[in-house]
This record gives structure tokens, sequence and C-alpha cells, in this order.
């Protein structure tokens, strides 16, 4: 049974999806004015893990996430850059694509942009209006926060408190345009030389906070499963989510509200002041994309992560210990007979360590604890593949049950390449050479191969190759 820890209930659920079999779900996206850091990346590799799991458990995933590509953010960085807010969000957009993609991000079924979505923007913000939850002041349209009675219910922050927050942040022209300090922005009016449309409310561009209810109710309906972001998004951007969708809807927004942790470098917070951040873009110059992504998609989601040069060692250490595992099995196919007496034995360990990690995944999808049933199965498959003989029946179950478990933290495994001539040529021939006790040149065939990355492993079952 899938149980779901639920940001708005502050409780694991048991995971019910309003239609059978398949998941409506929800994730913010970055606001594309830079290259997206690794805080960015834990969120989106997060729940990639998440969604893959879903979908390995039998659902049709509905995986929607979007780009925030009009932003104060945006307009400045246009201005630095000589370049219009449309130019800017196309370069970064571009850019997130090519970064997720190195991390192994399936591709979300729709990537909806706040610009290609601004007359539904318009149409939600009147409805809100005629309803009396939001008003007009001067061009700019502001949301009754007090008005809607379950505010705050997200976040379990009381209405008090967060009055005096308000009260400390705006300035003396804002509180005179608001009835209320709560209250916060749909509809910005358009000052000078900034990307506008028009409205019934003059020309100007969207709040950040509406722009995510409309582009989930437009492509998900206006009750959704998950939604999902940054444990950094619960206030004000989630909250106030809340609080514009089931305004205008009537109906709850969504039944569970994931939120993952925080990333943190040598345990310190990310911030630019002291100069921290760390782009994905440069790290996936610097580390293998593949390490990296397993680094963070083998902690659970809601826990916080530290960046730094051990635990990226630690990930490509236990990283190469799965990949190695799967070579080795892979490696005595070639070699393996038809069957073995005891097969049914081992393919009933098999399910062992399915139901195992089935187990441990559906408790709020806990993949620190699912990965270490990954290690333990990758254990028995070098075990089994050191034996002198192995059944063919085991092996493939072993591989296509690996590649299915390790597939749902982004794992992949090159295709087998065909050994080249030469090499397999010098190998035989360092076979001759070990078998004549020539060791001298079996030792320079070694080196041999050794500068061109061809790393040899001598088992009980022949010598291995493979790439340094």
């Amino acid at each position: 049974m899938l149980k779901i820890y639920n940001t708005l209930t502050r409780e694991k659920e048991e995971f019910v999806p309003i239609e059978e079999g398949k998941v409506k779900m929800y994730v913010c996206g970055p606001t594309v004015y830079n290259y997206i850091h690794i805080g960015n990346a834990r969120s989106t590799v997060a729940f990639d893990t998440v969604r893959r799991y879903l979908e390995y458990r039998g659902y049709d995933v509905a995986y929607i996430s979007n780009f925030t590509d009009v932003d104060d953010k945006i307009i400045r960085t246009a201005k630095e850059l000589d370049l219009t807010a449309q130019e800017v969000a196309d370069k970064f957009i571009a850019a997130y694509h090519a970064d997720t993609h190195a991390l192994g991000v399936e591709e979300a079924i729709h990537h909806p942009r706040v610009m290609e979505n601004v007359p539904e923007i318009i149409d939600f913000i009147a409805v809100l209006v005629k309803k009396g939850y939001a008003y007009e002041v001067e061009g700019d349209v502001y949301y009754r926060t007090r008005k809607f009675k379950d505010y705050g219910k997200l976040s379990d922050i009381s209405i008090d408190e967060l009055e005096v927050g308000a009260s400390n942040r705006l300035t003396a022209q804002e509180n005179n345009k608001k009835e209320d300090p709560l209250d916060f922005a749909l509809w910005k009016s358009a000052k000078a030389e900034e990307i506008s449309w028009e409205s019934p409310w003059g020309a100007g561009r969207p709040g950040w906070h509406i722009e995510c209810s409309v582009m989930a109710t437009k492509y998900l309906g206006d009750t959704i499963d998950i939604h999902a972001g940054g444990q950094d998004l619960t206030f004000p951007h989630h909250e106030n989510e809340i609080a514009q969708s089931e305004a205008k809807t009537g109906h709850p927004f969504a039944h569970y509200w994931m939120h993952n942790g925080f990333v943190t470098m040598d345990n310190e917070k990310m911030s630019k002041s002291i100069g921290n951040v760390v782009l994905v873009h440069d790290i996936i110059k610097q580390v293998d994309p593949q390490i990296v992504r397993f680094f963070m998609a083998t902690t659970q989601y809601r826990r916080p992560i530290s960046y730094n040069e051990t635990t990226i060692e630690d990930a490509k250490a236990n990283l190469s210990k799965i990949k190695t595992a799967y070579d080795n099995a892979m490696y005595r196919l070639k070699d393996a007979i038809e069957e073995e007496m005891d097969d049914q034995e081992l393919l009933n360990q098999l399910t062992s360590f399915k139901e195992n990690f089935i187990k441990e995944m559906d408790d709020d999808f806990n993949s620190a604890n699912g990965i270490t049933v990954v290690y333990e199965m990758a254990k028995a498959m070098n075990i089994y593949s050191e034996r002198s003989v192995v059944s063919k029946v085991v092996l493939e179950a072993m591989l296509d049950q690996f590649q299915e478990l390790v597939q749902i933290f982004g794992i992949t495994f090159a295709a087998t390449e065909l050994l080249d001539e030469t090499i397999e040529h010098l190998i035989e021939e360092r076979n001759a050479a070990r078998a004549a006790k020539n060791f001298q040149r079996s030792d320079e065939i070694r080196d041999q191969l050794k500068e061109e990355g061809i790393i040899l492993d001598d088992t009980p079952q022949g010598t291995r190759w493979r790439r340094g």
C-alpha cells in the first residue's frame, strides 16, 4: 500500500487517486532567468523519481511542470543582456532541457509557459474579481486573502502571524494601495519598457502565484492528485495557489502536497551573498551527470542533502558497484547453460528482493531504503556470477529485474560493445603468454591496453575487459 506524506495534513496517508490507475501530478518548475542550480535540480530529480516509481507501480501519470517565463528577475536579466524577456526565457529553457536531460530526467507531458497562457490567466482573475475575492487598484489586482477562510492551512501559520510579517515587509505605498497587508498581487500594472498584455484592468502582467493555479487547472482539471515542489514554496506560493484555485472552482485544489528537502553546500545553506550557489550547467562539466543524479535520487525526497566532495565520491563508488554487478552478470551470459537444478530457488530470491523494494518505496518513496535493497540484490548477483556454472534463465531474470529497479533512480547501462578485434587479439596473445609463463609479455600487453584506457580483470571464468 503506497503512502505519501501529505504536507496539508502533516501525516502519511494512503494514496488513493481520483481516477483508478491514473495520477494527475503538477510540479512547480523554475523561473528561467539563469541556468538551474543544484537546489532546482533536487526538486526536478526528486519528483522525476517519484513519477518513475508511480509508473513502475502501474499508474498512468499525467506529469505537468511549468516554466515561469515572466518575472522581475527575467526582466532584469533581459536589460542586463540587452535581450527581450522572451529571448532570455527561450535561452534558459533550452539550457534547462539540456541540463535535466543530462541528469536523466524524463520530459513532462507538457511544459506550459506563462506567456502562452496569459488569456487564461486574465479570465481566471476576472472570475475572482466577480466573486469578490479580488479587487483592482490603479491597474493592479489584489487577492482578498482574509476572505478565504482556510488561508494558512498548508503552511500551518495563523492569520495573525502572517499579518505582522506582511506589515513589516511592505512599503507605505503598497500598504496604502491594499485593503489589507496580507493581500497579494494577481495582476501587476505595466511599468515603462516592461513586457505587458492588455487586460480589463489596463496593460500589465500576471503575478507569480496565479500562474501555477491557472496552468495546473487548465491541463489537469479543477482537482489534481499531487502538487509538488520545493520546501521553500510551501509559503507563500503554494498557500496562495490554494486560496486562488479553491475560491475560483469551489473544489479542493490538490489531494496530496509533496515538498522536497533543501540542498546544502558542505552543510551550509546556498546563498548568492556568500557565493556558494552551484549551477548544474557547471557541475556536469566536472562530474558525470549520472553520478549527480544518483546522489540526489537515492536520498528520500523530504530529507535535506549536503553537496560536497565526500558525498559525490560516495555516490560514484556506489554507482560503480551497481554497474559492476550488472556487467558481471552480462559477462556470464556468454557461457551460461539453459537452466540449472536450483533455478527456482534463485528466482524466488529475486521475487523477495522485488517485494522488499516495493515495501520500502511504498513508504513515502523512501529511496534510501529502496536503493539498499538494490545493493543487496547486486551482492547476490555478484555471488551468482562467480559460480563455475550459471543458468541463462536466472541471469536474464536478474538482469531484467535489476534494470527495472535501477531505472527508477535514473540509472541506465550502456549497451555492451562488441570486443574490438585488436583488443580481442591482444587478450588472446596475453592468455597464451601466461600459459607459456612468459609473464614479461603478459605484463607488457596489460600495460599497453591500460594506456588505451582498457582495464583487464582476471576472473575464474576468464579475462574480462572494461573501459577505465
